[in-house]
């Protein structure tokens, strides 16, 4: 079964799309199909991608000083 959405692009990703299309000869619609695709693809390859940026403390733990072994 197909299903259809009505989604509303503002005037740049618009614009970007419209491009896009004219540039590469895939219809526009094929263009958001298939970077749905990817978005959920990428998701499932890469689950840990999600806690990228999500570490706190010092950015280059080799300035912290101290903690060596003697």
């Amino acid at each position: 079964m197909r299903h259809s959405i009505t989604v509303r692009l503002d005037t740049d990703l618009a614009t970007w799309l419209e491009q896009e299309s004219e540039r590469t000869g895939i219809s526009q619609r094929q263009i958001v199909r298939d970077q749905l695709e990817k978005a959920r693809t990428d998701r499932a390859v890469r689950p840990f991608m999600r806690l990228a940026g999500a570490a706190r403390g010092a950015r280059n733990l080799s300035s912290r000083t101290g903690f060596g072994r003697r």
